[in-house]
């Protein structure tokens, strides 16, 4: 029977393979014999296509212990469906299986927050989250999520949300059973070392869990980053939940892979415990 408010995948064979042999094969090729893992209150993913950054994704979720529930932060890059937009029940369908929506973490997050809005919308075409699950579900098969698509970049709404997951996971004592993570690609189409500048001031700010240093640095730099709100929250969510500090596994820029320089995106994988 088919499940009802499937969400098909989108950018299968797109942005990676849509056969999960050829997808396993990706991604174990791209990781090292032997990686410790690290208890953490959530990570930074980029969402690109997987021939130029799904190795920064795998290599960081490698390091991290995926834990039952991922409440996932997502930029909307189609402009369809609530601000806050929030999936709250259903199944999403990648090459490697199905994911069930945490529908009861869901409702009380809903239950808690003023901004938060039940909508598929956003979701149905919206590329940021699907592409971190095949990534996931090739190191742990059986997590659920929670979708969450921003497209307020308002930094006093955005602390407020951030305070009501905070609020929800302290009252419900669930803080070893979730994580949180922010979906978002960094500097959009500029020389490399344009991008690697305006990056490494973006990057700073994070690993400094410090999101008024990150909102500056966008605004007065002008970086292109397209998750600033997913990573804002994930910032202020974590800080809630006790997180010291931010760690960069890697960065790098889709012109190592396309061999031109002249006009790159940046992506980097960074994780928060």
């Amino acid at each position: 029977m088919m499940p009802i408010n499937l969400r098909r995948p989108y950018v299968a064979g797109q942005f990676y393979p849509d056969d999960a042999l050829e997808l396993k094969s990706m991604i174990a090729a791209w990781l090292a014999p032997e990686v410790s893992k690290k208890n953490c209150l959530g990570c930074i993913l980029p969402h690109a296509g997987y021939a130029y950054s799904g190795k920064v994704a795998a290599d960081t979720v490698a390091q991290i212990e995926i834990k039952d529930s991922l409440v996932l932060f997502g930029p909307n890059h189609t402009g369809q469906g609530k601000d806050f937009s929030l999936m709250a029940q259903g199944t999403w369908q990648t090459p490697l299986g199905n994911i069930e929506i945490d529908r009861q973490l869901a409702e009380l997050f809903l239950a808690k927050s003023k901004y938060l809005q039940k909508d598929c919308r956003a979701h149905a075409q919206e590329h940021s989250l699907e592409v971190q699950l095949p990534i996931l579900q090739y190191f742990r098969q059986d997590f659920k999520i929670v979708p969450i698509i921003f497209s307020s970049v308002d930094l006093f709404e955005l602390k407020q949300v951030a305070e009501e997951l905070a609020a929800v996971v302290i009252a419900h004592d669930l803080k070893s059973s979730i994580m949180f993570i922010a979906s978002s690609d960094l500097t959009h189409y500029e020389p490399q070392s344009s991008a690697e500048f305006k990056d490494a001031l973006a990057i700073r700010a994070i690993l400094d869990l410090d999101e008024q240093k990150l909102h500056q640095a966008v605004e007065e730099s002008q970086i292109s980053m397209c998750g600033f709100a997913p990573i804002a929250v994930l910032i202020m969510t974590a800080k809630l939940l006790g997180a010291k500090q931010g760690e960069l596994i890697k960065y790098q820029t889709s012109g190592q892979t396309s061999g031109d320089r002249s006009s790159v995106v940046g992506y980097a994988g960074i994780t928060i415990c």
